[in-house]
């Protein structure tokens, strides 16, 4: 797969948020990028504050426009802040630099989008949001 088709992005969010549902986490949001950063779709749970788009979209932009996940973004801007803040500045202040970005890798391991989620911890989010990129048989790179 080159490229995040509209049903396995639909896939992605709905396993996501049912990852989320039944390990008790507060309602997610979870918005799918393509490659070039584009919002390709997007639901926020019944509950989940509604600015949350801003914050799943940021997760994974920064994720796709960086090259990692957020998880790595988070450490780089723990020892390079001045890095993260430049990055930041040059996307028009659209990065999120903490875990819950994933990139979305096919099998050859090309970068072909990103997931963005939030709502739960950083570290939950990240968890939820794998297993909905599991779910299409994509590997998350989070």
């Amino acid at each position: 797969m080159n490229r995040i088709t509209l049903d396995a992005a639909r896939v992605i969010i709905h396993d996501t948020m049912a990852y989320g549902r039944e390990k008790g986490m507060k309602p997610l949001s979870v918005v799918v990028v393509d490659s070039g950063g584009h919002v390709q779709a997007f639901e926020r749970a019944d509950g989940a504050p509604p600015g949350r788009f801003e914050i799943a979209r940021g997760k994974a932009y920064g994720s796709v426009m960086l090259g990692i996940g957020g998880t790595a973004q988070r450490d780089r801007a723990e020892v390079q802040a001045y890095f993260v803040a430049a990055a930041g500045a040059a996307y028009d202040g659209k990065l999120v630099p903490v875990p819950g970005g994933i990139l979305v890798r096919n099998d050859a391991g090309d970068v072909i989008g990103a997931v963005g989620v939030t709502g739960d911890t950083s570290e939950n989010d990240l968890a939820a949001g794998t297993a909905g990129i599991h779910a299409v048989g994509l590997i998350a790179d989070g």
